[in-house]
């Protein structure tokens, strides 16, 4: 019997090709290169399923027609690049990675908090670039992160995970807003106080951490109202899709003290980093690297290749989107 024909848009760790080639006619992308719009399209009429990634815009237009894709194995969680309504209308599902990358993007925003607040960004850099000349009372002074209030936008999977980490390791007192309401036993031994907007939770935490799903009515939900809320005291951190801040809006209120800091995994353009905010001291940059651990990118890809197994053998696919 053939192998279904899939196509994985960028390389994956070696256990998860291994598998793919196996278990599948499958097209690997040695070369790592972001396939272009036209790729993208030509693959929809060519694969039994393509398994892209957040470098992939799948726009409505590529479903155009009658592809031959029935499913697309999302090696992420967020998929706000893919046009899940237009892929739908044209018969395919579409799955994604939840669940396993929570810890590691936990950690990353954590890792943000902590740089942004205590200027460790600015500092290593000092030191690599010669300009250190010893130790002094008020060189690079910051923030504690400890006892502070961290705000929480959109309490999922990751932004508990967030919340747990800040207040059993550090204890802040966490405060959140989700535009649905929480189940109680999710937040399980965590204290937590929901709040009514976002402007509440920005003007009352110390850092702001976002975890929102980006695209849709989220674009550019984080703009001027919420920053001027969150004030010259305040930091922001994001580890979410980029696309959920009003980048301008945070360009701006970096370069004028409107607030202290932010730390950044993800932007709007990506891997487009405006020079305003590259220019900027106190905005830690990281290369959306929330997932980077081997453990969660070799499960990441067994948990797309588990979607497409259950699609093709007829059973329901176990993270379906949309």
């Amino acid at each position: 019997m053939a192998k279904h024909r899939i196509l994985i848009t960028r390389k994956w760790p070696e256990a998860c090709e291994a598998r793919a080639a196996r278990d599948y006619d499958a097209r690997l992308n040695t070369e790592d290169a972001v396939l272009s719009p036209a790729e993208l399209a030509e693959a929809l009429q060519s694969y039994d399923a393509v398994c892209p990634t957040v470098t992939d815009s799948l726009s409505a237009d590529l479903f155009a027609g009658d592809p031959r894709t029935r499913v697309i194995g999302n090696f992420g969680v967020g998929f706000n690049h893919i046009d899940v309504a237009a892929a739908r209308a044209a018969g395919i599902t579409v799955t994604n990675t939840p669940g396993v990358l929570t810890d590691c993007t936990a950690d990353i925003a954590l890792t943000l908090m902590l740089m942004a607040m205590r200027r460790t960004a600015e500092g290593e850099r000092l030191v690599r670039a010669g300009g250190w000349d010893g130790w002094k009372p008020t060189q690079l002074i910051g923030s504690k992160l400890s006892g502070k209030t961290l705000g929480i936008l959109g309490m999922g999977r990751i932004g508990i995970a967030t919340a747990r980490r800040a207040q059993h390791g550090f204890g802040m007192k966490v405060i959140y807003y989700n535009r649905s309401e929480v189940a109680p036993e999710r937040l399980a031994g965590l204290e937590a106080e929901r709040r009514g907007s976002i402007e509440a939770v920005c003007a009352e935490a110390d850092v702001v951490s976002l975890h929102m799903p980006g695209g849709g009515d989220n674009t550019g939900m984080i703009g001027a109202e919420a920053l001027a809320a969150l004030g010259p005291e305040g930091v922001l951190v994001n580890t979410a899709r980029g696309d959920v801040i009003d980048e301008p809006a945070l360009i701006r209120a970096l370069q004028s003290g409107a607030i202290r800091g932010a730390g950044l995994d993800v932007y709007a353009e990506e891997p487009h980093v405006p020079e305003a905010l590259r220019a900027l001291e106190n905005v830690v940059l990281l290369p959306h690297m929330g997932s980077a651990t081997a453990e969660t990118r070799e499960a990441m890809g067994h948990m797309v290749l588990d979607n497409l197994d259950a699609f093709f053998a007829g059973r329901a696919v176990p993270n379906a989107v949309g």
